[in-house]
């Protein structure tokens, strides 16, 4: 991590107005409820810090993709009582994230309270990275504070240029935690180190992988990408999952991981399917032997064992996207026995990073979500972070 960055551990809040970047980005059902408040728990450190503190809170979020303007669906107030309900208090909230209202209840806080504003991407500007919108943001609060890592690798207003207006801006708990945590992967892992490497593209991932055979030892390859790269061998994938321009690259890659003494594992068989569907009629095919008609949804269980063996002789593991289409319990195993292998090696001592999205997912659906070293909340932060890209909502709180 950055070590010219502040945390919120180097400031006293007290007497202050801390406006705060939080994710809290959470699925809502056709009723508006909140189906799971992951984000909004893994806010209530940073926040509990400046309450404690004595100071007051301004929270800032987007939810959703809005189009246009102000949307009854993505607004923010559905979170107001599950936000309530976390910090044990009552929370004020503006119907507009900048304006009249807003700029008043702020002025009014006190120490110790909470203020909610109002879904920053009802504006374009939010998105936009517009200085005069950050510039309003910023005229509401004493100190900024990001603890939105999941949203870090974006300029937007609220996560990167709004810091130009301060000049006490520190990360939360959760911003830290995450630098921290793939730092761990990043700097100097304990060795073996093995990436495990899943979900549907190659084209997702092919940076992230590039920058990983300069570092790891072992190299899992599985879920939809792999089939790319058996297609590439000259095997028959059947109506699998194919990036046909990109088996080329599945080439260099396998060379770049032979030149880099780097162990490559690949899938050796799969569980094959009829359709996309869960009760579709299935079987079994080698890597390279899927017949016309049948496509592969999911690793084989040869192919699990090769790879939970690598896994649990491993000290450091980074594990990013599925081994299959873990949605459908019909091709949920494969990517269930790599969170068992994750689990197994972390409960021997490894440190285990799981990178946000559908790995996130995956290891919360088995219930492995507290067994593992650390969840990253931010899927494409984490990807473009590793990458070795900097990272605008990090580098906007450098002095």
């Amino acid at each position: 991590m950055n070590s010219r960055i502040k945390s919120v551990d180097n400031l006293s809040f007290e007497g202050k107005r801390a406006l705060v970047r939080v994710d809290f980005n959470v699925p809502l059902n056709a009723n508006f409820e909140v189906t799971d408040d992951t984000r909004i728990q893994a806010a209530l450190p940073t926040i509990n810090k400046i309450l404690n503190d004595g100071g007051a809170v301004i929270l800032m979020s987007h939810l959703g993709r809005p189009k246009g303007g102000p949307d009854e669906k993505f607004s923010l107030k559905h979170i107001l009582l599950d936000l309530e309900k976390a910090l044990d208090r009552p929370v004020k909230f503006a119907p507009d994230c900048i304006g009249e209202e807003a700029v008043q209840v702020a002025a009014a806080l006190k120490g110790g309270e909470v203020l909610l504003l109002e879904n920053l991407r009802f504006y374009d500007e939010e998105t936009k990275g517009d200085a005069g919108f950050a510039k309003k943001l910023a005229a509401m609060g004493d100190i900024y504070v990001n603890d939105a890592f999941g949203t870090a690798h974006r300029a937007h207003a609220s996560t990167a240029i709004v810091a130009e207006n301060f000049n006490d801006k520190v990360c939360g708990y959760l911003m830290l935690s995450e630098l921290e945590n793939a730092d761990k992967v990043l700097g100097n892992p304990v060795r073996p180190l093995t990436a495990i490497m899943g979900g549907a593209k190659i084209s997702d991932k092919i940076l992230i992988i590039e920058k990983l055979l300069d570092k790891v030892d072992n190299l899992i390859i599985g879920g939809g990408m792999s089939y790319t790269f058996a297609k590439a061998k000259g095997g028959s994938i059947g109506d699998s999952l194919l990036e046909a321009d990109k088996m080329d690259l599945t080439k260099e890659l396998e060379a770049k991981a032979k030149a880099n003494g780097v162990n490559l594992y690949l899938p050796v068989d799969n569980i094959t399917s009829k359709e996309f569907a869960n009760d579709a009629e299935q079987g079994k095919a080698k890597s390279g032997e899927i017949p016309d008609g049948w496509m592969g949804l999911d690793i084989g269980e040869e192919t699990r064992k090769i790879f939970a063996d690598v896994i649990k002789n491993s000290k450091t593991i980074l594990w990013n996207g599925p081994m299959g289409v873990f949605e459908m319990e019909s091709f949920d195993k494969g990517t269930k026995a790599v969170a068992e292998a994750v689990v197994a090696a972390t409960k021997e001592g490894a440190f285990s990073l799981i990178g946000g999205g559908d790995s996130a997912a995956a290891v919360n659906k088995f219930g492995f979500g507290e067994e593992v070293s650390f969840v990253s909340t931010g899927g494409g932060a984490l990807l473009e972070y590793m990458e070795g890209k900097e990272l605008p909502g990090v580098k906007a709180l450098e002095p």
